[in-house]
């Protein structure tokens, strides 16, 4: 069954007011209840600390912007050869759209190859600006804007270059209380992550690659989704998601130490790393991954829904202790600024503590050691007015069980936010490495 959804909507966001209306339904009386009952020890003293009628209003003022009129973005690539592929480390770009193919019945491990060739040589052009050979409109890819392809293997593709080469992790995640999961979503053997700052090259490079892969495979899902346009705000600033809330900031940083081990599985040697707070991460985290794959990673891919309308209900206070963080700034509600430490035991001045043990911030982080982290890469995505809106959650890792597992099982035991996110959509993907020119995406796979 064919999934079409796409995230072209335009979101705006506005500071409190004191005199707006406080809206009514979820409220931090009613998360008091639900944190006490569900977080267990310590749950109720951080609920009862929570202060009352808070809320943050910024008065900013800013320079006039300027539009940029020359165009600057258009003509910027990004690497398609190299050690890994693009599109992970990659700094996130405006839009992206996940396709997932699944393998006509009966294809064999040679016609694989070819397509993946020929899905190498046309995303390596369009990567550059250049349309493939077979391309009626080359127009389009000649403002590349930052576009990238990144492959990601399913089980059904890798067995077919033969069953010793599937690693057990490859497959459906463990069932999770919170999932209400869409079988339709959950399947594939190919997935095509396309992203770019610039939504009509985007929208040629997919197709293009579609043209290569019908003689292959049929579409199982695909779905589009945004984060600010380019220009909207600086480079390096963290994205927000349909909530407002700040959606990535314990992400490693590119090229650090951190992101070579917590992703790509082992360190680089340097001897003046910096690690994050959270300690020095494991040199081993890849050791598991077979050898076709050194120098990818692995891919779980959950699509969440989440419900704006009974999100708009919350109070301001209720959303911000159901994170643990601020709205405005994304500080820990036991700090000032986004990337402050989170304290979990700090308390206010009652002796009351300041973050829930039940609120998300600390139940993907508090009690887990440095190797139990990820690199979430987010996309926002709405169906229309009054439709689905919800999150592409793209969580790249070296090892799933050590890394990604003690995470999403805390999370789906206890959880604030799970009274608003619905995990719908689920795949594994495997990343495999990145390649030289003359090679072919999967090459270490299929001729190992």
């Amino acid at each position: 069954m064919t999934r079409w959804t796409t995230g072209n909507t335009v979101t705006t966001e506005s500071e409190p007011s004191d005199s707006a209306p406080r809206p009514h339904g979820f409220s931090r009386r009613g998360l008091i209840a639900s944190a006490a009952a569900a977080g267990g020890t310590g749950v109720v003293g951080a609920v009862a600390g929570f202060g009352i009628g808070r809320s943050r209003v910024t008065d900013r003022a800013e320079a006039a912007p300027s539009r940029d009129l020359s165009g600057a973005n258009g003509p910027l690539t990004e690497p398609f050869y190299g050690p890994h592929q693009s599109g992970v480390e990659t700094p996130p770009q405006a839009h992206a759209h996940f396709l997932a193919l699944t393998l006509k019945t009966g294809i064999k491990a040679a016609e694989v190859v070819r397509w993946l060739r020929l899905l190498t040589a046309d995303a390596a052009a369009l990567t550059q600006g250049s349309g493939p050979l077979a391309d009626s409109e080359p127009e389009l890819a000649h403002d590349p804007a930052r576009l990238t392809v990144t492959f990601g293997f399913g089980r059904g593709l890798v067995k077919l270059a033969g069953r010793k080469s599937v690693p057990t992790w490859l497959g459906p995640l463990e069932k999770f209380s919170i999932d209400d999961l869409d079988p339709d979503l959950c399947t594939g053997d190919l997935l095509l992550q396309i992203c770019g700052d610039d939504p009509l090259t985007l929208a040629h490079a997919r197709r293009m690659l579609w043209k290569d892969s019908r003689n292959f495979a049929e579409v199982a899902w695909q779905r589009g989704g945004f984060r600010r346009s380019y220009g909207s705000k600086e480079e390096g600033r963290t994205q927000r998601n349909l909530f407002g809330q700040l959606d990535g900031t314990a992400n490693p940083g590119p090229e650090s130490e951190d992101f070579a081990r917590i992703i790509w599985g082992r360190g680089t040697g340097r001897t003046d790393a910096v690690y994050s707070a959270r300690g020095e991460p494991p040199d081993n985290l890849g050791e598991h991954l077979p050898d076709w794959m050194r120098g990818g990673t692995t891919l779980v891919l959950r699509d969440i829904a989440m419900n704006l309308d009974t999100w708009d209900k919350a109070d301001r206070p209720a959303r911000e202790f159901a994170t643990g963080r601020t709205l405005d700034s994304g500080a820990p509600l036991s700090g000032t600024h986004e990337f402050d430490v989170p304290d979990f035991g700090a308390v206010d001045k009652r002796g009351l503590t300041k973050i829930s043990a039940a609120s998300h911030v600390a139940r993907a982080r508090d009690g887990l050691g440095p190797e139990a982290q990820i690199h979430r890469r987010t996309f926002n995505y709405e169906t229309g007015a009054g439709q689905g809106a919800g999150l592409l959650f793209a969580s790249f890792q070296a090892d799933i069980e050590r890394q990604f597992l003690p995470i999403q099982r805390r999370l789906a035991e206890v959880d604030l936010l799970n009274e608003w996110t619905t995990p719908i959509g689920s795949t594994v993907w495997a990343i495999p490495p990145g390649i030289k020119e003359g090679e072919y995406i999967g090459q270490s796979l299929f001729e190992s």
